[in-house]
């Protein structure tokens, strides 16, 4: 059986080789900081079935470990990690040419197969169970496109599997504490809307909003979407927040739209607010830095004509598919 704490278990050793390897080079720093995570990620499970047995010290160490996280975060310095010569990864490109992107794509062709084999078995009245147990189909299907992707990977290029661990180790020094900001976001949009954001949200939205007409409830949730992505860095986080505040209660549940259209193109357009500001810092301020560019904003300055078309799209999409 897949399960998705296999793959949390993979991350986990990954982070523990990293942390390795930054201890044997003395940046004590980031060996700390991949070591806590490998350890966070190796007993998350263990830690939430602990709490819901009433035990709450796996909890407490979990917490711990969170700590530690944001006092070693500021220590860790962007390392200077020796790169194949320019010529040799030009004439390997050269070499393999589009066959380079196959295993990028792999990754969604294979979560969509998961997720659409779990949709083909709920009609029939059955389900992935057998396969999955009880996680989520699309998550374990994710996971295994990135196991797959990395194999192809390694076959497409011939390489060995401890370059794909060096380079993996390589790039997450690079970005260092920032590759951990969707996951740190994402959790804040579910604190937030725990903590009742959403239903304050709402309650200001109703206020000012003429809910009453389906297409200005669009427009004030694609629109609060999108500065709630601004503020906060991340679709993830604002996602859990806006669609407890207004997708739910006014565009199902008020004017029955379709779950799934409404879901699907209200993330799409938080990510429109991504591609505009400077939070989303492994998006938008760590490529600049890794590029050397001399404007530390340039990506957002790039980006932004095309982040404006695809907002008015993903709304026109959700006004006209959300209806039907």
């Amino acid at each position: 059986m897949l399960r998705l704490e296999y793959a949390y278990w993979l991350l986990a050793a990954f982070f523990l080789a990293a942390a390795w390897v930054n201890a044997r080079e003395r940046r004590w720093a980031a060996g700390g900081f991949w070591m806590l995570m490998a350890v966070l990620f190796a007993g998350g499970d263990w830690a939430l079935k602990a709490n819901a047995a009433g035990e709450h010290r796996p909890v407490q160490i979990a917490g711990a470990c969170v700590l530690g996280l944001a006092l070693l975060a500021p220590g860790m310095r962007r390392p200077a990690i020796a790169e194949r010569d320019p010529q040799l990864r030009l004439a390997d490109a050269l070499r393999l040419r589009h066959r380079l992107f196959a295993p990028a794509l792999l990754i969604p062709a294979v979560t969509v197969v998961f997720a659409l084999a779990d949709m083909a078995a709920r009609r029939q009245g059955g389900s992935l169970h057998w396969l999955v147990g009880t996680d989520s189909p699309t998550l374990v299907g994710l996971a295994v496109a990135c196991v797959v992707a990395a194999l192809a990977a390694l076959a497409i290029t011939r390489s060995k599997p401890a370059l794909a661990l060096g380079e993996g180790r390589r790039l997450l020094d690079t970005l260092g504490w920032a590759a951990l900001l969707p996951l740190v976001l994402a959790a804040l949009g579910g604190v937030f809307t725990a903590t009742g954001v959403g239903d304050a949200v709402a309650a200001l939205v109703t206020a000012v909003v003429p809910v009453q007409h389906a297409l200005a409830c669009v427009l004030a949730y694609g629109l609060g979407m999108v500065l709630f992505t601004v503020i906060m860095g991340n679709a993830f986080a604002a996602f859990p927040v806006m669609t407890a505040g207004i997708g739910l209660p006014l565009l199902i549940r008020l004017h029955g739209a379709d779950a799934a259209v409404v879901g699907s193109l209200g993330m799409l357009t938080g990510y429109c607010g991504t591609l505009l500001t400077p939070m989303a810092a492994n998006f938008n301020i760590v490529p600049a830095l890794l590029l050397d560019l001399p404007d530390r904003n340039g990506v957002i300055r790039a980006q932004w004509p095309t982040a404006l078309v695809l907002l008015a799209v993903n709304l026109a999409l959700m006004a006209w598919l959300a209806f039907r």
